[in-house]
């Protein structure tokens, strides 16, 4: 299967996806919510892939949603982001789920939803250069990609909310001691550790990890498909917003945005 937005290979039992929109920092738009969709039901449904690694091409791991995209939408934003989001959600939502354990290799910025989808994998690698950062109130959104579920459950909600209310950028190491990542390692060691652990797990009994993926998740946190579809409604409310609109022309135009709180 050919994919428009992801790279996509599987070797030694390991399917490596690299999101590749290195022109527009590897954002979510359309085509990569359901190239994202797609690879995650392939995932789960390969009896040859055991584990995955999730990467992205060049200097960014993803700088979230794709505002410039968003922003062409215009009146038919809100319907346009719930249907990003069901793709996108749909594709986490299989991620969490399915057999194989999935790694993230944080290779740069993860910044609004590409913050999200580090949280919700199962173990995530960083290069010692990533930075993190939610990101969605800079620009009057909400957060999605299961973020509001899975990251208080990594840092805690005091925390939880310093992120998402102040947009705070933490560097690698603060993001492995705040429990984002596992592991911080050398810019140019990332490829050869997550490479390492995902055939390790490949080598593993899968449908163990699975069973055990499964029963950490529902034993701490019963209700992402539903914390997700509130998400959706979230997000395209705000976009449909005084604030949401003001907060992506702002972001596009490259000013300071005036929010006036509506």
């Amino acid at each position: 299967m050919e994919y428009e937005t992801l790279l996509f290979e599987v070797r030694d039992g390991v399917a490596r996806i690299t999101l590749n929109r290195p022109d527009a920092a590897n954002s979510l738009n359309m085509e990569m919510a359901r190239d994202f969709h797609a690879a995650a039901v392939r995932c789960d449904v390969d009896p040859d892939i055991r584990a995955v690694l999730m990467t992205g091409t060049g200097s960014m791991f993803c700088a979230g949603g794709d505002l410039k995209s968003f922003s062409a939408q215009e009146t038919s934003l809100p319907a346009h982001l719930k249907e990003v989001t069901t793709f996108l959600h749909g594709g986490i939502s299989r991620f969490s789920w399915m057999d194989p354990p999935v790694i993230a290799a944080v290779n740069g910025v993860a910044a609004g939803a590409g913050m999200s989808l580090v949280c919700s994998t199962d173990l995530a690698i960083a290069a010692r250069s990533a930075v993190f950062t939610m990101a969605y109130t800079r620009a009057g959104l909400v957060p999605d990609g299961s973020s509001t579920y899975y990251l208080s459950r990594h840092v805690g909600l005091h925390r939880a909310m310093e992120l998402a209310l102040t947009n705070r950028v933490l560097t690698a190491e603060e993001a492995c001691d705040w429990g984002i990542v596992n592991q911080v390692v050398d810019d140019e060691d990332l490829e050869e550790v997550a490479g390492d652990l995902a055939r390790k797990l490949a080598a593993g009994p899968t449908a163990s990890f699975g069973r055990t993926k499964r029963l950490i998740r529902e034993g701490t946190a019963e209700g992402l498909e539903n914390q997700m579809e509130r998400e959706t409604r979230g997000i395209a409310a705000a976009a449909d917003s005084e604030d949401g609109r003001e907060g992506v022309e702002a972001f596009l135009n490259k000013r300071k945005p005036e929010f006036s709180g509506r």
